[in-house]
C-alpha cells in the first residue's frame, strides 16, 4: 500500500484506492486526501487533533507502534489525512472504524471518529469531505450504517453531511491510572 509524494513512497495504512475518487476532485487543487501514512507524525498528525481534545504526545516510536497495531487489524481501521502538498503538513483528519457484529445478519457498523481540521483551514468544506470519504469507506465496506458522536453546537454540520440526530450518547470515562492497563 504506497503513494508516492515528491520525496518517496509512502507506507499506508490502507490502500488509496478505497478513497472516493469524487471526493479528491472536489477538494482544491493544493490539498490531497489520502489514508494516513506510517511517516504523518511528522507532518503534524497530533497537532490537528488538539482541535478536538487534549493530545498526550509520546513521542514518534510510540506513534508508529499504533499506526502497525491499527493496521494489523485488516479491514477495521480507516484513518485518513488532508495534506497541503505545498508545505506536506496535515490540515485535515478522520477515522472510520468497522465494528462487526452478531446482529442483522452479522453485519457491521462504521463509527466515525476523530474529525478534525486545523484552525487555518476551517470554512473550506474539508470536513465535509473527509466526512463524505469516510462514509464511503463505510458504505463500500457493506456497514448497514455509519454512526458518529458529537456537540450539540456540531449538530447542524453533520445534517449538512447527511446525517440525522437518533438517540443519545452515554460515558463513563476511566480513572487516571499510575499504570497500564492490565490487558
Amino acid at each position: 500500500m504506497s503513494v508516492t509524494t515528491s520525496q518517496s513512497p509512502l507506507d499506508l495504512m490502507f490502500p488509496q484506492e478505497l478513497i472516493s475518487t469524487e471526493v479528491s476532485q472536489q477538494l482544491p487543487p493544493e490539498l490531497t486526501i489520502r489514508p494516513l501514512a506510517s511517516t504523518d507524525y511528522k507532518r503534524g498528525h497530533l497537532d490537528v487533533l488538539t482541535v478536538l481534545s487534549v493530545v498526550n504526545d509520546l513521542g514518534e516510536d510510540a506513534w508508529v507502534n499504533q499506526f502497525h497495531a491499527m493496521r494489523a487489524a485488516p479491514r477495521t481501521y480507516y484513518s485518513l489525512v488532508i495534506v497541503d502538498d505545498a508545505s506536506d503538513r496535515i490540515v485535515g483528519v478522520g477515522c472510520i472504524f468497522i465494528e462487526r457484529k452478531f446482529l442483522r445478519g452479522f453485519g457491521s457498523v462504521g463509527h466515525i471518529e476523530d474529525i478534525a481540521v486545523d484552525k487555518s483551514q476551517q470554512g473550506k468544506k474539508l470536513g465535509l469531505r473527509i466526512i463524505q470519504a469516510l462514509t464511503h469507506i463505510s458504505e463500500n465496506s457493506g456497514c448497514y450504517k455509519t454512526i458518529l458522536n458529537c456537540s450539540d453546537a456540531n449538530i447542524p454540520f453533520y445534517e449538512k453531511c447527511g446525517y440525522t440526530k437518533k438517540e443519545n450518547e452515554m460515558a463513563k470515562y476511566a480513572p487516571e491510572r499510575s499504570h497500564p492497563p492490565k490487558l
